[in-house]
């Protein structure tokens, strides 16, 4: 290999591209070493490609007292060099660029054992290295730009919308979601979060109707009673009138079922998220709640942890091709409002509104009192607060139904 280095070397436009100390001499093994001197000196005195037979007989002529065994030697390794082919300039460049790092640490290494020996008590040698040598450890890229043509830019834009929303008043303003969204869905309890993704995945031409492959992963309520919310939203039948009912519900649910996937998630953590994301591939995941998947360990405040959660299911959304649902409490400041705002996320200040694409608040209209465990003056009606919206830039509120006892969202 270093042969066919220095033979690399002896073309003009990449030896300047790489002379000095990103080539240095103790590279190459002690005869190689000398051979590379002279390609240096013709370098510097004639800057033009070297051939070669030019370098050989510069060597030869520079080096006249070389016993009759050197000459030989060094014959031999020239007759070498000419065998070999010139390296393509971009592996040549990176396999100098890996031994040259190499030896950097070998200088490292070097330097913290007079650390460890008390013969070194300044931090000044590493610095110097740092400082001299930065650039050279930046990563190799290879950078597939966007396409910026006008039917690249458009064809592209046209597929925004993959999955749809079936909730009429939401679909005039955002007509759906596509993989590698990260949606936010707040909401204070009671209000009805779970339903509202059952409905939006097992509901009337919800996207598992529209052959979105889906995971819910739930660490809130149970998995069985998410379960049954799918089933009654699926079916359009209450609890209570499933048994009865049971060829229907069937019919409604035998093959929606296949494109959804539910499972209790409590102590699982974001990581673990994306390993079902790897192993599954999903269309459209479900994060029941959010908040609970983040690791607080690392992190002075809550919301910073709530932050890199959030940067981390965006991440698993772009990543993994798929839309991601995060569903999220609201702080007591939305208690009883339906004027909500990004501020009322629970536990965060800016960093779960900063990564979302769309960010949906729910909200209930004010009651007073509960009759049997339910609200006085209850109705069915929600509003859906559009708080951040990159798909459509409409922001504002939108009104929907809710049917609590079918958890289906409606007209």
């Amino acid at each position: 290999m270093e042969l066919a280095l220095i033979r690399s070397l002896m073309d003009k436009s990449f030896y300047d591209d790489h002379r000095g100390y990103k080539c240095p001499d103790r590279l190459f093994s002690k005869d190689v070493r000398k051979i590379k001197k002279v390609v240096d000196n013709a370098m510097t005195k004639y800057s033009r490609d070297v051939t070669p037979d030019e370098v050989e007989a510069l060597f030869m002529s520079s080096n006249f007292g070389l016993t009759t065994a050197q000459k030989q030697a060094f014959g031999d390794l020239f007759v070498k060099i000419k065998k070999e082919k010139p390296l393509g300039a971009d592996i040549a460049s990176d396999v100098l660029s890996k031994l040259f790092r190499q030896i950097i640490g070998e200088d490292i290494a070097n330097i913290g054992f007079e650390y460890v020996n008390g013969s070194l008590s300044s931090l000044e040698p590493i610095r110097n290295i740092i400082s001299k040598h930065n650039d050279d450890f930046l990563p190799i890229l290879n950078v597939e730009w966007e396409d910026l043509s006008i039917e690249s830019i458009m064809a592209k834009n046209s597929l925004e919308t993959q999955w749809g929303f079936n909730i009429p008043s939401l679909t005039r303003k955002v007509e759906g979601i596509n993989a590698g969204h990260l949606i936010m869905v707040g909401a204070r309890s009671n209000t009805g979060k779970t339903s509202f993704h059952a409905s939006l995945l097992a509901g009337p031409n919800g996207f598992a109707r529209q052959g979105a492959k889906c995971v819910v992963l739930c660490n809130e309520e149970a998995a069985h009673r998410v379960s049954m919310r799918y089933l009654s939203s699926a079916s359009g039948f209450k609890k209570e009138d499933i048994t009865a009912n049971k060829d229907a519900v069937w019919n409604s649910w035998k093959d929606l079922r296949k494109n959804i996937k539910i499972v209790d998630s409590i102590g699982q953590d974001m990581s673990w998220v994306e390993a079902v994301c790897r192993t599954y591939n999903p269309d459209v995941v479900v994060v029941d709640i959010g908040d609970k998947f983040a690791t607080q360990a690392g992190f002075a405040r809550p919301d910073e942890a709530l932050k890199a959660n959030a940067i981390h299911a965006r991440e698993i959304a772009k990543r993994h091709n798929c839309a991601v649902f995060y569903m999220s409490q609201l702080s007591a400041e939305a208690e009883g409002r339906v004027q909500l705002n990004q501020s009322m996320m629970e536990g965060s200040k800016t960093g779960k509104a900063s990564e979302a694409d769309l960010m949906l608040l729910l909200a209930k209209n004010p009651s007073e009192g509960t009759t049997e465990g339910v609200q006085e003056g209850e109705d069915g009606i929600r509003h859906i607060v559009l708080a951040k919206n990159k798909l459509s830039g409409w922001h504002g509120r939108v009104t929907c139904e809710f049917d609590f006892e079918t958890g289906r969202f409606g007209a």
